[in-house]
């Protein structure tokens, strides 16, 4: 039998009350990093250094607003008029603008409706559905045109922007089979579910995700680049609006122009001094010899597809220079992108209760899934059934696509002013997705890239 002392005996009697009085007394306060939570004040320097709110140190590939690109001293005004308050005068000019810009455009874009074998049992596995299905034949075609550009090989470095779940990048992984040196750098902003990056186990391919805003990313700094210097490819499904300015900065200038300055040795000779005579004929026999390159590039190719031009910002924009040189300027730029959405936004026989529709981006969020292509269950107040009625619907839906064809041109001149060789094709039918350009472009080894100003 235990003996207690006086101290112990009286605290058993009192049965803890003298605690919880205690407890009670100590005052409990909003924490200054989340106010979402409370903390006892008197903790409140403990606390901050363990919150899970805290500001945790930034990785070396972290520099503010490195892709951002310059912010323009006559940047759009802070109250614009949404383009459904505009009179019919002020949108008749608008127009007339754009038709006038687009008068030198080729608006026939071509089909480059691809697959890859890789997907083949996938693509016909009964248990799809209609989503599952859309899918897999937009992931099948970017895959074919990656291979159809010679950019599926082994010794190479796959950046996927926008990563979602990481699907485009598990096609390519699958189709390159048991090709060496094969990187995967996955980037993504958002906490991300349901990813497939865990299911890659094979040796010669390694997965990394970075959870960073592509505005702030310098590839230049990320270990397994800097240390391997093998050839990248930017590749993206959806990339939405800004995020493909971003990424085609942050590929051509933050990056490509570093690796350009150092005077790489070419990728070739590198080849025939890393490997033995034996393991060449190897690759040679395999077919994978075609797709090494000649000649070291620090951006082996871009193949993005684009989408949610109405999404775009005059700031990150790197068709800037291009929309200048027609008489146009940041206000003009603001509402072509708006006027962007009128190519897929209301177009449907039906649209989605208002309550759907937010649970659906909300669903979205959360699972960073890559549902958006063709933006037809949003409503905005730029949608047609909002607009004046000197237009048809066909006729918006025209003006729609220009203003889309009008962007994605100015991303064409930028690639070609940094050295590069682009191009856009329709990559699958409308029917699968609304949003169905592709964006290519490979290195034009005739002429350097010019210096980024």
């Amino acid at each position: 039998m235990r003996l207690f002392c006086g101290k112990e005996e009286a605290v058993l009697q009192d049965g803890g009350g003298s605690r919880k009085k205690e407890e009670n007394a100590r005052k409990r306060i909003l924490c200054p990093l989340d106010p979402k939570h409370t903390v006892y004040e008197d903790q409140l320097a403990k606390h901050l250094k363990k919150c899970n709110s805290r500001e945790k140190p930034k990785p070396d590939f972290f520099i503010q607003d490195i892709n951002a690109g310059l912010k323009d001293e006559t940047e759009i005004p802070d109250q614009l008029v949404p383009i459904s308050s505009l009179s019919e005068e002020q949108l008749e000019n608008l127009i007339k603008k754009l038709r006038k810009a687009s008068e030198s455009l080729n608006c026939t874009l071509k089909d480059q409706i691809m697959s890859h074998p890789a997907l083949h049992d996938a693509l016909n596995d009964p248990k799809n559905g209609d989503s599952a299905a859309k899918h897999l034949k937009q992931q099948a075609s970017i895959l074919g045109n990656i291979e159809n550009l010679k950019l599926l090989g082994p010794r190479r470095c796959f950046v996927e922007f926008g990563a979602g779940k990481g699907k485009l990048s598990h096609w390519v992984d699958i189709a390159l089979k048991d090709a060496e040196k094969v990187h995967f750098i996955l980037v993504e902003k958002v906490t991300t579910r349901f990813k497939v990056d865990g299911k890659h186990r094979k040796k010669n391919s390694v997965f990394e995700r970075l959870q960073i805003d592509i505005q702030h990313l310098c590839l230049n700094k990320i270990p397994l680049l800097s240390k391997e210097k093998l050839p990248v490819v930017g590749i993206g499904k959806h990339l939405c609006g800004v995020a493909t300015d971003l990424a085609l900065r942050c590929l051509v200038e933050t990056y490509a122009a570093s690796c350009e300055e150092r005077n790489e040795e070419p990728l070739a000779k590198r080849i025939k001094n890393d490997k033995t005579e034996k393991e060449i004929n190897t690759l040679a026999k395999e077919g994978n010899e075609k797709n090494i390159p000649e000649k070291w590039t620090p951006v082996a190719g871009i193949v993005i597809a684009l989408c949610c031009h109405h999404r775009c910002d005059w700031r990150h924009y790197v068709g800037k220079e291009y929309f200048r040189a027609l008489g146009l300027g940041a206000v003009d730029f603001h509402y072509f992108q708006r006027m962007s959405s009128w190519a897929t936004c209301g177009m449907r026989k039906t649209t989605l209760e208002p309550s759907n529709i937010s649970t659906k981006r909300r669903d979205e969020q959360i699972d960073g899934s890559e549902e958006h292509d063709d933006g037809g269950y949003r409503i905005t107040d730029d949608s047609p059934e909002s607009l004046p009625g000197f237009l048809t619907v066909e006729e918006k839906k025209k003006i729609g696509h220009l203003c889309k064809l009008l962007i994605d041109q100015g991303r064409i001149k930028y690639l070609q002013q940094k050295g590069f060789s682009p191009a856009l094709q329709y990559y699958i039918e409308p029917l699968v997705s609304l949003e169905n350009v592709l964006l290519t472009a490979l290195p034009n080894h005739s002429s350097s890239p010019e210096t980024s100003a």
